[in-house]
């Protein structure tokens, strides 16, 4: 397995410096955490992007939940993204029964043509996962599905997380499975070892709250730990 890849939830420039200080490998940027994360303003786009050189994903959302509201706004905001430099995104929405809303994903992904995205945690209040994971199959773009396995989170989610790992490249199944939600360093050995490569923290890398700002410190403890843990899984390998 290749390096496991650590992505930080980060507010403002100041948290894309302890992220990237602390060792993570990318961003998800997004606003109004209370929310959930929602699309934030270009100028935020624009000063965290001059403050770190880490890859970078920007949220396009306008309201909590997983409806998608006015498409025509996000894509608009989407446009003003990409004028600032943007080149890779965050989203994903459902309809009223709970599948897949193409119509929303798809005129977005128009707006971005050429950029990747992941597919965010709606895919964890659908339906029918693999239902959803077959319909999006061959939009392009995107690259990654952020799942906890669960609405209620990773602890109750482990066991889709690492049956969707062991499908990995099957039809459905070709993004990277980034594990997020709820997630703690415990977590970790037993996703490793599962195959799950990719990782994914908020409130993980803000020891004292979503009212401070990201800490180097505690970023590095993930980094590390993943780097002991996929070690460790790299030694028990026969094949290695």
């Amino acid at each position: 397995m290749s390096r496991p890849m650590l992505e930080v939830i980060a507010l403002d420039p100041a948290d894309a410096v302890a992220a990237q200080a602390g060792g993570a490998d990318r961003l998800e940027l997004v606003t109004d955490i209370a929310a959930d994360g929602l699309t934030p303003s270009r100028e935020t786009f624009a000063a965290v992007r001059a403050a770190t050189d880490l890859p970078l994903r920007v949220m396009l959302r306008t309201a909590d939940g997983f409806a998608a509201g006015d498409v025509d706004a996000l894509c608009a905001l989407a446009e003003g993204l990409l004028a600032e430099g943007a080149d890779a995104f965050v989203l994903g929405f459902l309809d009223h029964e709970g599948r897949p809303d193409l119509v929303a994903v798809e005129m977005l992904i128009a707006v971005i043509e050429g950029c990747r995205w992941t597919f965010h945690r709606a895919v964890d209040r659908t339906v029918d996962r693999d239902a959803l994971r077959k319909e999006l199959a061959d939009l392009p773009g995107l690259d990654t599905y952020l799942t906890a396995g669960a609405p209620t989170g990773v602890d109750d989610g482990l066991p889709v997380l690492l049956a969707e790992a062991a499908q990995a490249g099957q039809p459905g199944y070709e993004p990277r499975l980034m594990a997020g939600g709820g997630l703690r360093l415990d977590h970790v050995p037993r996703l490793l070892a599962g195959g799950v490569d990719a990782f994914h923290i908020g409130g993980a890398a803000r020891p004292a709250g979503w009212d401070a700002p990201v800490s180097a410190d505690a970023v590095r403890i993930w980094r590390e730990e993943l780097e002991a843990a996929g070690g460790r899984g790299a030694a028990a390998r026969p094949d290695n």
